[in-house]
């Protein structure tokens, strides 16, 4: 630990209570909003769900947080805080703690400790519980601060705010830029679905399919048909933003394959939920070929004057997923029958003109794609410069790093 700087636990240097527990009927008094540990984000706080419990007029010292109080969650997310920095207290209930430091300059060097330890994995070491995790209020007494002077912990924390201000502007402007791609490349399409041209027509799914088909009754199928390391079965779960990703625990054998021959997928075909999110639907690809629909989903096989990839990016469309809903029947879950596929009306331009407009489709999903990889490995980058600026903060290596 860097000279001049001493560890101390949180029972030495503030004040720390859990708030009321809920109890609707022992409870008295006006009711309050309060805060539980689902209003703590990190740094700062959820208001968009606040609810309210009765408190008598004398609680109110023991059981609210006022400005530059911490509130840790004890359990949800232990550990999680954030400051109360408005001007009018708040009540908080048992599941969160109320931290009040002898030194108020303190709150805001603790929640950047709590954070730091959270990053790395070691604020962990501090819960109890085999199952569900609980910071508990024993365990934060015992828990210990470095504390650097006050007047260097104070240039610390400003180093640290400004780059967390920075950190928190470039990811602003990563997601900003992602969101635009994502808008232009939905856009394409709404453009193309609606726009109708010259040579376009109305047609049922009956007319542009050779055939559709649902999957497999349960009945067809025997636990002892199910093997780890076989042919997936494609179900409504598998198909996920227009791909199908296998399941494990849903595979068969050939000799089950054999038997559901009239099942198998082909390349090209198109796999349909049946049940569940309507809309949800994906391209079979040469990878795919020969897996087996699954008992929840439709397969349909295209005629030469529709091309499969603008079948998938029209009934996953926004505007399709509301003529889908209204089409659908059953009233506990919503779910597509042989009829409604069958009735289905589609707006079916030229061949050619699908596949140019999935061309550039293709395009935009590919710069969409980059987009989202950028996205992703600045995330990642932004994420190890907060912990390797928390990591100097706390060894007492910022200030130095910064001429001061």
């Amino acid at each position: 630990m860097k000279r001049g700087w001493q560890y101390k636990k949180v029972s030495e240097i503030a004040k720390y209570s859990l708030g009321k527990m809920l109890d609707k009927a022992k409870n008295k008094g006006e009711l309050k909003p309060y805060l539980r540990n689902f209003n703590v984000r990190w740094f700062d706080f959820d208001l968009s769900d606040v609810l309210e419990m009765r408190f008598l007029a004398e609680e109110a010292a023991k059981y609210t947080a006022v400005k530059g109080d911490v509130l840790i969650c004890e359990g949800g997310y232990p550990g999680r805080a954030a400051i109360w920095e408005q001007d009018e207290p708040i009540y908080f209930q048992k599941a969160l703690h109320r931290v009040r430091f002898h030194e108020p300059e303190r709150s805001k060097w603790f929640l950047y400790y709590l954070y730091a330890k959270d990053l790395v994995g070691t604020l962990k070491t501090h819960f109890n519980g085999a199952g569900i995790q609980h910071f508990t209020g024993e365990a934060l007494a015992q828990f210990e601060v470095p504390l650097p002077p006050l007047p260097e912990q104070k240039r610390i924390v400003g180093i640290l705010d400004e780059a967390f201000d920075g950190i928190a502007t470039a990811k602003a402007n990563a997601e900003k830029n992602l969101k635009n791609a994502r808008a232009l490349f939905e856009s394409h399409l709404q453009s193309v679905f609606t726009q109708h041209g010259k040579g376009w027509e109305e047609k049922r799914l009956g007319e542009v399919a050779d055939s559709i088909s649902t999957g497999p009754f349960g009945t067809m199928l025997h636990k002892s048909d199910y093997v780890p390391d076989g042919i997936p079965l494609v179900n409504p779960m598998n198909i996920v933003d227009s791909r199908i990703v296998p399941s494990g625990k849903m595979m068969v054998n050939e000799k089950t394959r054999k038997r559901l021959s009239g099942y198998v997928l082909k390349a090209g075909d198109i796999v349909i939920g049946r049940r569940g999110e309507l809309g949800r639907c994906a391209l079979v690809t040469d990878r795919e070929e020969g897996w087996l629909c699954g008992t929840g989903s439709f397969f349909v096989r295209l005629s030469d004057c529709m091309d499969g990839k603008f079948f998938v990016a029209l009934f996953g469309s926004q505007q399709f997923k509301a003529r889908l809903e209204g089409s659908a029947v059953g009233t506990t879950m919503s779910s597509l029958n042989h009829g409604i596929l069958n009735d289905l009306r589609l707006p079916v331009p030229p061949i050619a003109v699908q596949r140019k407009a999935m061309a550039k489709a293709d395009d935009l999903l590919a710069e969409t794609q980059r987009l989202e990889s950028i996205y992703k490995q600045k995330l990642a980058a932004l994420d190890e410069l907060k912990k390797s600026l928390l990591h100097r903060a706390f060894n007492g290596e910022l200030i130095k790093d910064n001429g001061q």
